[in-house]
């Protein structure tokens, strides 16, 4: 893929005193505007993987690249830059008392205009929805507002791409819907790339390419409709199918014709429909 946004090839790195890497020899391309999703269980890789492309891990061998530049401890400012981070728990990103000037904290540290500042600003709470809010405490915010804010002051910064560290893990069902779709929505209306990483089945099944890692290695990788139906190579991986499969194949049990491999809702009425039921 010559035109690879983020490029690794045989990347690893081994945490101080760890016998084994965390991440074990991947390569990799993800391209521009590509909605990616990482899949593992605890302890595969995937939140070291998604550190080293913001350049908060520095690969211990091999070679990791964002927008061309090479992530290396010289080069950190450049590749954050490019791409930002949204983590799992927003407590732990935001700084400021003010949702306007924790969304500004990072455009001062650059030292960006202050009337840029404030239109950046403007435009990141809207995107997020969250521009009525902007005089708010944080401290006063659901855990999916806070996320919002999170957001709000990566987008602020204009990456090219969010890597999403199990940004939903904590929040509950509406909350991480909302930032799920709000990541999407960023995804295919402004084109920033997105690596997603996640353990729940629903968010994956919606994205464009799906890997499963394990003990640091990539195991499975293709469009999530070619990875979920390997479901004994899944389960044996320690993660579970999307619900829909396992409806599907609760309905063929009962005599209904509905492919193994239907991923959604929309696609399971449809399906649903075909069959008369």
């Amino acid at each position: 893929m010559s035109d690879a946004i983020l490029r690794l090839r045989d990347a690893a790195f081994q945490y101080d005193g760890a016998e084994d890497r965390a991440v074990d020899g991947v390569s990799l391309d993800v391209a521009p505007g590509e909605f990616l999703a990482i899949l593992g269980r605890n302890g595969s890789g995937k939140s070291t993987l998604a550190r080293m492309l913001n350049a908060l891990l520095i690969p211990t061998s091999g070679a990791v690249e964002v927008g061309g530049i090479a992530v290396s401890e010289e080069n950190a400012y450049a590749v954050r830059e490019i791409c930002g981070m949204v983590f799992q728990n927003p407590d732990n990103q935001i700084v400021a008392t003010v949702v306007e000037e924790d969304c500004a904290f990072g455009l001062e540290n650059r030292g960006v205009p202050p009337e840029e500042i404030r239109r950046r600003v403007d435009e990141a709470l809207t995107e997020v929805g969250m521009r009525e809010r902007a005089l708010a405490s944080p401290s006063m915010l659901s855990g999916g507002q806070k996320q919002r804010i999170a957001i709000a002051g990566v987008l602020a910064m204009r990456p090219k791409v969010i890597a999403f560290d199990e940004s939903t893990a904590m929040l509950d069902p509406v909350g991480r819907r909302d930032v799920f779709e709000l990541a999407r929505r960023i995804n295919r209306e402004e084109g920033v790339t997105v690596v997603w990483i996640t353990h729940f089945m629903e968010e994956a099944v919606r994205a464009d390419r799906v890997i499963v890692m394990d003990r640091g290695r990539i195991e499975l990788e293709g469009t999530p409709r070619e990875v979920f139906s390997n479901v004994q190579e899944v389960l044996a991986l320690g993660l579970d199918v999307p619900e829909m499969m396992k409806l599907a194949r609760d309905l063929r049990a009962a005599g209904l014709d509905v492919p193994m491999d239907t991923l959604t809702v929309e696609e399971m009425a449809e399906e649903l429909c075909k069959c008369g039921a």
